[in-house]
């Protein structure tokens, strides 16, 4: 029976503005390629391929018969996951641990840079009846939970600027972040405004990119690697999809998704449990709004966390260290992929000059971003 599985191989491209270079198939074969070569791994030893992607963005249906030739899973169980790669992961975690599966590799990639109208495509997610006909931008949503969140913790403006200061600063140290910068918060307020109290600098821009892992059972996870990245706790959730009828305030989806996490991994205090967390920042404010669901502090106490240096580089919580989504760029369904990167390279100690000291637990956690209330939660471990 199996009892642990682990990450025992990953790879990934890095994250640019823009690929001219690459389609997006010469780009999930280059992390591939990285992957099974960190893994020690042929292809035809895998046993299951999961791609995570969603047809719409894509541009075609049944994504994953445009996937077999790049990750090697010719004529091999191969499944599309039409969701975020944390949701992928869940699902090859699930796959190895009915026995059935002794090793899978799980896929991501973003190519929006393909994509002309990705405002338009964002918006087409928004209900048809009662939303999509007021042909607001999707950053509208955005700007009024950002409302909402500010006025019921009484968090600022100014704070959500300095999460954009700390992540593109962190950036800057990470290789693969397409969007490392040295700003001030008077930079970030003093950029175009978007949709009020939203700035442009508040929202992280989009990026290519793709990342490979590959999963094992216990036995082959120990025979592959010497360091193998133990899946300890998933979780993941949907909200209500209606605007009108969630709580505007808070992030549910990551809550429940972080209990559901939690309780799989056998934790009962965050705070004290969690060494560092890669955290969906897509926009400013969901970076505090996020910890606070998360349960890494109390409702309302992220500003002063952020203030006081504790999610800092040298903070007792280190959050998006590797840059997030504004440092690193926002990647639609390989979201997840990068922060599991970020884990994985801390986790064995390669994380080179952005290293965080005697890391034993890290956390990743996504949203699927507008108008959806969807999240899911990943807990990893060395040990």
């Amino acid at each position: 029976m199996v009892k642990r599985v682990a990450i025992v191989g990953i790879g990934t491209t890095g994250f640019r503005p823009v690929t001219p270079d690459v389609s997006y198939r010469e780009l999930i074969f280059e992390a591939a390629r990285k992957a099974y070569t960190d893994a020690g791994i042929e292809p035809s030893e895998i046993d299951g391929f999961i791609t995570t992607a969603e047809d719409f963005m894509e541009g075609y249906s049944i994504a994953d018969e445009y996937c077999p030739d790049q990750i090697g899973s010719v004529l091999k169980p191969t499944q599309t996951i039409p969701g975020d790669f944390l949701q992928g992961l869940a699902t090859g975690y699930m796959m190895i641990m009915t026995g059935a599966f002794k090793t899978v590799a799980v896929e991501a990639h973003s190519k929006v840079s393909n994509v002309k109208n990705v405002g338009e495509l964002m918006g087409f997610a928004q209900d048809p009846v009662y939303n999509r006909p007021l042909r607001e931008t999707p950053h509208a949503i955005a700007g009024l939970e950002m409302t909402r969140y500010l006025f019921e913790t009484q968090t600022t403006p100014e704070h959500c600027a300095s999460v954009v200061v700390k992540n593109k600063w962190n950036a800057l140290r990470n290789p693969y972040a397409a969007f490392g910068a040295d700003i001030t918060e008077i930079d970030v307020l003093s950029s175009e405004p978007v949709a009020l109290p939203l700035q442009r600098l508040d929202i992280a821009p989009h990026a290519d990119g793709a990342v490979v892992v590959v999963l094992a059972a216990e036995e082959t996870a120990h025979a592959l690697c010497d360091i193998p990245i133990w899946i300890e706790g998933l979780g993941w959730c949907t909200d209500t999809p209606t605007l009108e009828m969630r709580d505007w305030g808070q992030a549910g989806y990551a809550r429940l998704s972080a209990e559901m996490a939690y309780r799989m991994a056998g934790i009962a205090n965050p705070p004290g449990m969690i060494d560092f967390a890669e955290i969906c920042d897509e926009y400013s404010y969901k970076e505090l709004q996020h910890m606070e669901a998360l349960k890494l502090c109390k409702p309302g106490e992220a500003a002063a966390m952020l203030e006081s240096g504790a999610t800092s580089y040298q903070g007792e919580l280190p959050v998006n260290i590797s840059g997030g989504a504004l440092g690193v760029g926002h990647l639609f369904e390989a979201s997840g992929a990068h922060k599991i990167l970020e884990l994985v390279e801390q986790l064995r100690g390669e994380a080179g000059a952005r290293q965080i000291p005697d890391v034993n637990i890290g956390l990743a956690q996504v949203w699927r971003g507008v108008p959806t209330a969807t999240g899911a939660v990943a807990i990893l471990s060395n040990m």
